[in-house]
């Protein structure tokens, strides 16, 4: 006897295959351009003896170009899942890190030690960037009365992310010109020069936020359905949003302290996973969102590194450039 599948069935399991196929399809061209496009060009024959030879080529794929390519993965796959946890957790599609006090916090924890000239390890700079974004998000709850209201906590972090960017262009007055030019460039989300050792940098955070996010994924479904009605399920609303800013901190600080901040990202890949799974909770839009964040942030390098080449840009340049125009389609398309 054979079973039978009935056409709704069917047409709910052929959008997440799509999209599956659609996802890979990306990273498999985003592959080949990250590991064969530059200076020396790897052909895609090549690229196999390249990735496990000794020569000039070997050492260029395997130990600048392949580290550079799985840190913008993981780096993307963050800052999208924070952005979802934002936005689910506040109700809100315009909650984002930049808006909140989170990525500038931790900008400002990173960047100040190199602008007052102070000798900080560079296993330390996670430390200070955490700090600086959990500085900002609790300044963001004080401020709007530990988020009693989710639109006070997005107008709030609005407001504190202003004031710490003045106090970072405050610092930046002090600096000379060589930091100056460094800090410019961090500002910008920056993949260039990145190593094997950025990327196993982001382990031990990733092994805290991970498990959290996959328990904070239910919480923020109810959370969808109203303050009253969460409530009512026994959610604790307050501390839920607590924890959700929380996780996301974890997700955004280490990212922020190796690359910088990359903006647009965090309001880019949500908007992108609700826009191909339409009505879809928290619970199956959170991979999802990681996915196009990690393909965002990985697209974008493509240019960062080739556009003027030999002159490598900023990604964030190049995540704003391209999120502003997509994100504003992506509103509007949602609104119709």
């Amino acid at each position: 006897m054979t079973a039978s599948v009935s056409p709704a069935a069917t047409a709910a399991g052929a959008p997440p295959v799509r999209q599956a196929v659609a996802a890979a399809l990306i990273l498999l061209v985003v592959t080949g351009c990250a590991l064969c496009l530059g200076t020396p060009y790897v052909p895609p024959a090549a690229l196999a003896g390249a990735l496990g030879g000794d020569g000039l080529t070997g050492v260029v794929v395997t130990e600048l170009r392949l580290p550079r390519l799985v840190l913008a993965l993981v780096a993307g796959a963050c800052l999208g899942a924070a952005g979802l946890v934002l936005q689910e957790a506040l109700r809100n599609p315009l909650a984002v890190p930049e808006l909140l006090g989170v990525s500038s916090g931790a900008a400002l924890g990173v960047a100040a030690p190199l602008v007052l000239a102070l000798s900080v390890p560079l296993a330390v700079q996670p430390l200070l960037a955490l700090g600086g974004a959990a500085a900002g998000g609790v300044l963001t709850l004080l401020a709007a009365g530990f988020g009693r209201s989710p639109s006070a906590v997005l107008l709030t972090g609005a407001a504190v992310a202003a004031a710490l960017q003045a106090a970072l262009l405050v610092l930046m007055v002090l600096a000379d010109q060589l930091d100056l030019q460094l800090i410019y460039r961090y500002l910008l989300g920056s993949l260039s020069a990145r190593t094997w050792d950025d990327v196993t940098g982001l382990g031990p955070w990733l092994v805290v936020a991970v498990p959290a996010l996959v328990l904070c994924a239910p919480v923020l479904s109810v959370l969808r359905l109203g303050d009253d009605d969460a409530q009512a399920l026994g959610v604790r609303v307050r501390r839920a949003r607590l924890a959700a800013l929380a996780i996301s901190v974890l997700l955004i600080a280490p990212v922020v302290a190796v690359c910088g901040p990359v903006a647009w990202v965090g309001f880019l890949a949500p908007h992108l996973a609700r826009r191909l799974r339409p009505g879809a909770d928290a619970v199956r839009l959170l991979p999802w969102a990681a996915v196009w964040g990690a393909l965002v942030v990985a697209c974008a390098d493509q240019p960062a590194r080739l556009a003027l080449a030999p002159v490598e840009t900023p990604v964030g340049a190049w995540t704003a450039l391209l999120g502003v125009p997509a994100g504003v389609a992506l509103l509007k398309a949602g609104r119709r």
